[in-house]
């Protein structure tokens, strides 16, 4: 009964963010404002956690709210679930940003001080618990350089480059590992 409640509750939170988006898409300023209040202590995260500083990350993030609001009209919600979408946009942002510093980051994110209000919302919470999931089992069928790859791209923000060093292989050996496991996660997590 609880899984069954969990997973209604987290289909409702999706479609409740996928409304959101899509009016944005046709710039209503009212589902902006509503997918904000949805979304942005989730893309915050991932803004500091790249950053590591806690001004750029608000930086960042307005810029990620800038193109957000641009780009809400290509979103397609049968092709990426909308907090998929939307941290990929952040996560880009950040790694944009960090890029453009020429610096890396010297804070381990458990050193990090605290975000101001550390409670998830509950929206955000059924949303991340049903992707997590989800993407979890799929990457568990990746081979295991495609899914340590991607797990420290896109979880721990570090770049290609870094992750073609730290292996030892060419540039281009890491993206086409990277490109190859996401394709095959992309179908495990549309099948």
């Amino acid at each position: 009964m609880t899984d069954s409640l969990t997973a209604h509750q987290a289909g409702d939170a999706r479609a409740r963010l996928v409304d959101a988006l899509v009016r944005t898409g046709d710039e209503d300023r009212g589902a902006f404002r509503d997918l904000y209040s949805l979304t942005s202590a989730k893309l915050f995260g991932i803004c500091y956690r790249i950053c590591g500083e806690r001004q750029a990350a608000e930086d960042v993030l307005h810029d990620v709210y800038l193109t957000i609001w641009k780009r809400a009209g290509a979103y397609e919600p049968h092709r990426a679930s909308p907090i998929t979408w939307l941290a990929t946009i952040a996560r880009n942002r950040a790694i944009d940003w960090r890029r453009a510093q020429g610096v890396r980051r010297s804070t381990p994110i458990e050193d990090a001080p605290p975000i101001a209000d550390e409670a998830p919302l509950a929206s955000d919470t059924m949303l991340a618990d049903e992707a997590s999931h989800q993407l979890h089992g799929c990457l568990e069928h990746l081979e295991q350089r495609q899914r340590e790859a991607i797990r420290t791209a896109f979880f721990d923000g570090v770049t290609y480059a870094e992750l073609a060093e730290r292996q030892a292989v060419p540039l281009g050996t890491m993206k086409s590992w990277v490109r190859r496991g996401l394709a095959r996660l992309r179908e495990c997590l549309e099948g």
